[in-house]
């Protein structure tokens, strides 16, 4: 991970996505420059271990592991769905919530708006108005998902027509109920106590008689009320004497709160806090990340080194000594470190990208460019590996290439006055009719519907 050019802190990596209403190649890149913008935190750690709390949960809703769960950098409390594909979860709400269950319920309950088709329908009666009220509410509820503010979304709304905006609040109201019953459903199948959905709620019961610059967004984005609680707490007690202990996903959660945590806050917070962890592993982890964001390279590796020991097999302690020998400038040793998490995790896109980034370091560009393809085809949403891409591709004597890469990082960044610079350099280098020169075009054609609107 990597928080050094938002935050100024080492290894955490911070990705600005801009949120889009639709999917297609040229509506996703139209729409990023209309929406706002979010930070992601990508970590293939953290990632990995909301994927294991979430897999049997997104399988009880019928989801399988088509939707990934991914970290909003935003210490607020919210989560949200704008399509089928993901689930954002602000990094607040992970470190707020002390139990896996409390988590997994929230993770449920944005599974049942996919599952229960409220995204689709949502974005079908936005589009069917064909109107700017429709519009500007779609604008309205991505800007209020990504910032995390509601007052500015629903500032956003109020510049609607009334009609459509009390039409789609009713509507949401009426998927909260739904979402709500579909997601404990989904953790009693699970086997996962659903008295954590409750217990999320109570979180929040109150903060509608708060002013709205008080509140948390997850109030504003999901509507709450104590008819609602009650009306969840009837809904566990239907399903009452279902669950059974987890300790894995004690584990898990415990390792991706541990992490995140140990990056946001102070090295001594953590150095003073880490014996409360339940695992040694995770101590020895969040002790690493505490000596590097001090500069302290010997203890940083040794703590690793600890963990490592403790699970030889795990790729994500060793993608993060690549990342402490990396930020280091222990260029060959890095290289060593990601070579061996990228042979114990061979499909993770981020391991794949931090082994092509440390093979650049070492001025390997021929190495590193087929496991930075390999990386962006598997996950485009990371800026960083478009970066060492078009890099990799200019080093090896790829102009055309080189200028698509950094078009489609400049696209994924909202930038799209920047990507129609590259992207015509590239669609008069690369050979016309091509994959690639499609792709350029596509970014053409999204940044003229842009510059229009």
């Amino acid at each position: 991970m990597n928080f050094r050019s938002l935050l100024s802190l080492p290894s955490i990596h911070v990705a600005r996505l801009f949120i889009a209403l639709m999917v297609t190649s040229v509506a996703l890149v139209w729409c990023a420059a209309s929406a706002r913008a979010v930070s992601l935190i990508r970590d293939p750690d953290i990632e990995y271990a909301l994927k294991m709390m979430s897999a049997p949960i997104l399988n009880a809703a019928g989801l399988g592991g088509n939707v990934n769960i991914l970290i909003v950098n935003d210490t607020s409390l919210n989560a949200f769905v704008i399509d089928a594909n993901s689930i954002y979860i602000h990094s607040g709400m992970l470190a707020k919530l002390d139990t896996p269950e409390k988590l997994q319920a929230v993770i449920a309950h944005e599974a049942a708006h996919i599952s229960n088709g409220h995204i689709a329908r949502r974005m079908a009666n936005l589009q069917s108005a064909r109107s700017l009220a429709g519009f500007g509410l779609a604008l309205a509820l991505a800007a209020a998902a990504a910032t995390g503010r509601g007052d500015l979304g629903f500032g956003l709304v109020a510049g609607s027509q009334s009609v459509a905006q009390r039409q789609f609040l009713a509507h949401s109201r009426a998927e909260e109920a739904s979402a709500d019953q579909s997601g404990i459903r989904y953790l009693a199948s699970s086997g996962i106590d659903p008295s954590g959905a409750v217990e999320v709620h109570k979180m929040f019961v109150g903060q509608e008689l708060l002013n709205v610059s008080r509140q948390d967004p997850y109030v504003r984005s999901h509507p709450l009320s104590r008819d609602r609680v009650r009306a969840m707490e009837r809904f566990v007690t239907a399903y009452s004497g279902k669950s059974h202990p987890q300790p894995e996903m004690n584990y898990w959660y415990e390792r991706a709160r541990g992490k995140l945590t140990a990056f946001v806050n102070p090295p001594k917070w953590t150095l003073k806090r880490s014996s409360n962890s339940n695992y040694e592993d995770v101590r020895r982890m969040r002790e690493a990340i505490a000596y590097h964001r001090m500069s302290d390279y010997s203890r940083a590796v040794s703590r690793i080194d600890d963990a490592i020991a403790l699970r030889p097999n795990d790729a994500f302690y060793f993608e993060l000594k690549g990342q402490i020998q990396l930020e280091a400038r222990k260029f060959q040793a890095a290289v060593s470190a990601y070579r061996r998490a990228a042979e114990l995790a061979s499909t993770n896109a981020l391991i794949l990208g931090g082994l092509g980034r440390a093979l650049l370091t070492v001025d390997r560009p021929k190495e590193a460019l087929p496991l930075l393809e390999q990386a962006r085809n598997l996950d485009f949403r990371d800026g960083r590996i478009l970066r060492d891409l078009g890099l990799a591709y200019a080093k090896t004597g790829q102009n055309g290439m080189a200028s698509l890469a950094v078009s489609e990082r400049f696209a994924l960044a909202g930038r799209l006055e920047d990507a129609e610079i590259h992207a015509r350099r590239a669609s008069g280098l690369l050979p016309r009719g091509s994959g690639p020169w499609r792709r350029a075009e596509d970014i053409l054609i999204a940044a003229k519907r842009a510059a229009k609107k």
